[in-house]
């Protein structure tokens, strides 16, 4: 089978595991790549001695194949491997400063099944990596450049286990949890999606104080993300109703992201929990620049209540990358996905389901409210989302009469607080259109004229 050319994506190198480039082979290349690029960053590694890799991972069963993989190449540059086992993706953003490394790997596909795998990378200070440093890496696997750097005797790379890393994790994620408040009292259900978070997250809710409903917390290395979890959110509402809980809290398989669902069993997702958190934090003066970052995805009506509050509201393109690169630039400590990547910079250094969930915790607990209540500080903008099947994907400045609409639907929309996106799907050969606004007859009426005018110009036969 040919290697491609191109293996990093929107969030690392993922695909199906043991194809490629997810395969033991380009692993391990991209072990040597990796070492030679972080080894050469800094020229004294931060711990002193040799310079070190943290290597982490969720649940799959490939998991044991790529990181005894990527470890060897890493070994093969002189470079130490920590390893770390299973934990979260934040544990493994935060252990990495913790244990002074030079970079952190986590080996994970995040909420894809279990047949997927990946491989992210982190800087020394737990922030992922930016593009040039990726397109370093990258350049390096296909080049052969180093293929001829092979350290000997000594100076090979040693790798070592490292036994608390999981409580180091835990008992940082505390610390975003008020010393003065307990979870006594609160009764959660959890489900971890037999992923990464599966003794993290019930042990931190535990030591809290809360009494703790554990599902999804069995991972055999093929039931991750399998009718569990964040990717089926309707098992945690149902069990939140029979349990009578006051709240359910869903991982996904690597637990950077989280769902919630209130009392009565209605799913809380990343818009409820941006519009809880930052509008408490708008009142407690602690959301800086008063401006929450979110995506091009969230409803409109968020972005309403956040201005109605005195605040802002920053949207970047889709992905969680793209939100903490907007934060990091401007200085900014709160912003998030809708598909709940939620990330406190108070806290934490990437989307952290745990943190999170913590955070809305912290309000009710401090407001004595339950999580209906709280969920009631925002009114969702009705949303119709269209899909057209198209034969080409030409660029939209070459459709006139669409952007004449679009013009003046966004002009209609803007008025009313709502708003507009049009835009081809990068998977499947479609064109979504995305309209919000307060008055549902309106969004029909230009999705119908603008839709049509698409499958007149471009739409499949």
């Amino acid at each position: 089978m040919t290697t491609p050319s191109k293996i990093f994506g929107t969030d690392g190198v993922r695909g199906t595991a043991n194809v490629e480039p997810v395969t033991a082979e380009t692993a391990l290349k991209l072990g040597r790549a990796a070492a030679h690029v972080f080894k050469n960053m800094e020229s004294q590694s931060r711990s002193r001695g040799k310079h070190k890799i943290v290597i982490g991972k969720d649940t799959r069963l490939s998991g044991y194949m790529l990181e005894n993989a990527i470890s060897s190449g890493i070994l093969s540059m002189g470079v130490d491997v920590l390893f770390i086992g299973p934990l979260p993706t934040p544990g493994v953003a935060y252990v990495t400063p913790s244990l002074r490394a030079d970079a952190g790997i986590v080996i994970t596909a995040s909420h894809n099944p279990y047949t997927d795998n990946g491989i992210k990378f982190f800087r020394a200070d737990g922030y992922k990596l930016d593009d040039t440093v990726e397109a370093k890496i990258e350049r390096l696997v296909f080049s052969g450049e180093i293929e001829n750097i092979r350290p000997s005797a000594s100076e090979i790379g040693k790798a070592v286990r490292i036994d608390d890393a999981l409580g180091r994790y835990i008992e940082h994620a505390k610390t975003s949890f008020p010393r003065g408040l307990t979870l006594e009292g609160v009764r959660i259900v959890l489900d971890c999606g037999h992923g990464a978070a599966y003794k993290a997250s019930p042990c931190v809710l535990r030591e809290l104080g809360a009494e703790v409903i554990v599902y999804g917390n069995q991972p055999d290395g093929k039931n991750i993300n399998e009718g569990c979890g964040s990717m089926h959110p309707e098992a945690m509402c149902r069990k939140v109703v029979e349990h009578g809980a006051h709240i359910g809290i869903a991982h996904d398989g690597d637990a950077d992201r989280v769902l919630l669902c209130d009392e009565a069993g209605t799913l809380i997702d990343g818009d409820d929990i941006m519009a809880i958190a930052a509008l408490d934090m708008l009142a407690q003066n602690t959301l800086a620049g008063r401006t929450l970052v979110s995506t091009v995805m969230s409803n409109a009506g968020l972005e309403a209540a956040i201005v109605a509050a005195g605040g802002t509201m920053l949207r970047t393109a889709v992905g969680d990358k793209n939100v903490i690169d907007e934060m990091l630039r401007n200085g900014y400590n709160f912003g998030g996905e809708q598909s709940g990547h939620l990330i406190f910079r108070d806290y934490a250094s990437t989307g952290d389901g745990l943190v999170a969930a913590l955070q809305i915790l912290r309000i009710m607990k401090a407001k004595d409210l339950p999580l209906s209540k709280l969920a009631r500080c925002w009114t969702r903008f009705p949303q119709l989302v269209t899909n057209v099947k198209v034969r080409e994907k030409r660029p939209l400045a070459e459709l006139p009469e669409v952007m004449q609409l679009v013009a003046l639907a966004e002009k209609e929309l803007a008025a009313q607080g709502g708003r507009l996106l049009l835009r081809y799907s990068g998977t499947e050969p479609k064109i979504r259109l995305l309209v919000e606004g307060r008055d549902p007859a309106v969004l029909k009426t230009w999705s119908d004229t603008i839709c049509g005018q698409l499958r007149q110009q471009i739409g499949a036969v």
